[in-house]
């Protein structure tokens, strides 16, 4: 009887482990998508609007007179792109996006933020003062580089009902001159979205 029960229960734990192997995968088949296609699964925010916002918002800044009538590089501290949203909205993507972009346009460097710079002043001394690296080359306390400019952020979003339920999002960047505390440039990207109920 014992030897009747236990084939019996490895006979389902078997058929039961199969079903798991070869039946299909959350979500079925699984193709890959043109990260650059719009998507318009819902009305909140998706990946698309944040890669078309980033985009556009890039191309403005980089025609703005602050950058495009520049002579050298200029240095730039980020402070983040806050969500004033009622959504969960990951702003680092976007503010991730915006710096990769102006640095790919070779007139644009990032300084760190202030995040940063405790561990870029560890580095800096363990280099200049631990003993262990070469002088002439070792990292020097008050040798970084300043940001001219710093670039803030933030997403708003207003949410109108009728018919239709429509979402205005509004993606909003600033330039600062640090130097001056001077707003020298600044932007709104709006996003509409309109679904039925």
């Amino acid at each position: 009887m014992k030897n009747t029960i236990s084939k019996s229960l490895l006979a389902s734990i078997s058929l039961l482990l199969g079903a798991c192997a070869s039946g299909p995968r959350y979500g079925g088949n699984v193709t890959y998508v043109d990260p650059k296609t719009v998507e318009q699964t819902a009305n909140q925010y998706s990946q698309s609007d944040i890669s078309r916002a980033a985009e556009a918002m890039v191309s403005k800044l980089l025609q703005s007179p602050v950058i495009a009538n520049s002579k050298e590089v200029v240095r730039i501290q980020v402070t983040g792109v806050k969500n004033l949203t009622a959504e969960y909205i990951n702003t680092s993507n976007i503010t991730a996006q915006i710096e990769n972009k102006l640095i790919e346009s070779g007139r644009v460097r990032f300084a760190g933020s202030t995040g940063d710079m405790q561990a870029a002043t560890d580095a800096v001394r363990m280099q200049s003062q631990s003993g262990l690296y070469d002088s002439k080359k070792a990292a020097q306390v008050g040798r970084m580089a300043p940001a001219q400019y710093r670039l803030d952020g933030n997403l708003t979003s207003m949410t109108q009902r009728g018919e239709t339920k429509s979402i205005s999002y509004n993606f909003n960047l600033s330039l600062f001159d640090i130097q001056a505390n001077e707003k020298v440039w600044g932007s709104t990207q709006e996003i509409r979205k309109a679904s039925g109920y």
